[in-house]
């Protein structure tokens, strides 16, 4: 095992170092998995490991496809057959070969998903099945050009692998490769970079700041608003408008010890008491304000249209501090 290990520094030199290794024979793979899994005996892990240490060349030779170095691919093949050898039950009367494939190629295929982009692909079941089957399908379809698939053929290629059309679209995009931002559009100087077609979807700085304003002027009138409350009235108010779960009613009504009606019409009552001072307080807020952008040859902000019911006070409040309200 030793002098296969210091083999790779070429692959020839580590192929002809594996070619002379022995093959065992059923009985010998069954001898040996049972000293190691009864009694620990890592020579007979070892025996098993380089006995199949072609088998681990011939699994990773079907990969090659994937432009990433044979050497690598057999490493981590390897890691797979040492992780096979771990888990393998001769009892169960299969050949070791026949497991440790698999062990082989999942090893080589995580590898393979891991190295091919700097963005992890291939995170689902389904999508690694699609990696891995794509150009397969392709190429029966003789569908084998760079570039995006013709409809028809990501609807048939959909269907033979049981993954939905627009897996098959981006996973399509994916097999081609990182592609650098600062890379040239066309072969010739002028033509830009790719960067320069990114178009930023969040709202530019100005629309954010005279957003948050509006916000802070809102809340702030609300606040102010609220104080033309009375103790009770605020209360009431809170508890059926401001809240995230409102209030019945009838928990009201028990509380303040009077009827439902009651309740209902001081809730009613202090909700136009506050519309009307924050109608009031935006209505001052938008003239300065449309004055200031006047004066600064700037547009100026459309006025609000103020509050139209209860969940527009606890839209506005989401995001802020819920105004202190004291007890009666």
């Amino acid at each position: 095992m030793q002098g296969a290990t210091l083999g790779f520094a070429t692959n020839a030199r580590y192929l002809e170092e594996i070619r002379g290794l022995p093959m065992l024979q059923a009985a010998q793979e069954s001898a040996l998995a049972r000293r190691w899994r009864q009694q620990g005996d890592g020579s007979a892990a070892h025996t098993l490991v380089t006995s199949h240490l072609r088998l681990v060349v011939k699994v990773a030779a079907g990969y090659r496809g994937y432009g990433l170095p044979m050497a690598d691919l057999i490493c981590e093949g390897n890691v797979g057959l040492m992780y096979a050898v771990k888990r393998f039950d001769p009892e169960k009367g299969f050949r070791f070969s026949t497991y440790a494939i698999w062990w082989i190629k999942a090893s080589i295929q995580e590898y393979i998903l891991r190295s091919w982009s700097v963005v992890r692909i291939g995170t689902t079941a389904n999508q690694k099945k699609l990696f891995f089957n794509l150009r397969k399908a392709k190429s029966r379809i003789s569908a084998i050009e760079e570039g995006d698939l013709h409809p028809d053929q990501v609807k048939l290629i959909a269907g033979r692998l049981g993954v939905t059309d627009q897996d098959v679209v981006e996973m399509n995009r994916r097999l081609i490769g990182d592609i650098s931002l600062n890379a040239q559009i066309r072969k010739d100087a002028d033509s830009g970079e790719w960067q320069d077609w990114l178009v930023d979807k969040d709202t530019d700085q100005e629309a954010r700041l005279s957003e948050s304003e509006e916000s802070d002027n809102r809340r702030k009138a609300l606040c102010k608003a609220l104080t033309v409350l009375s103790g009770r009235e605020r209360r009431i108010f809170e508890a059926r408008r401001l809240l995230d779960e409102p209030l019945t009613l009838e928990q009201l009504a028990a509380k303040f010890n009077v009827s439902r009606e009651r309740v209902r019409q001081i809730e009613a009552r202090a909700f136009q008491k506050v519309q009307t001072a924050v109608n009031s307080a935006i209505a001052k807020t938008t003239s300065s304000l449309a004055v200031h952008y006047a004066a600064s040859s700037r547009p100026s902000k459309p006025a609000s249209n103020g509050l139209a019911d209860g969940q527009g006070y606890r839209v506005w409040l989401q995001h802020s501090p819920t105004p202190v309200i004291p007890a009666e």
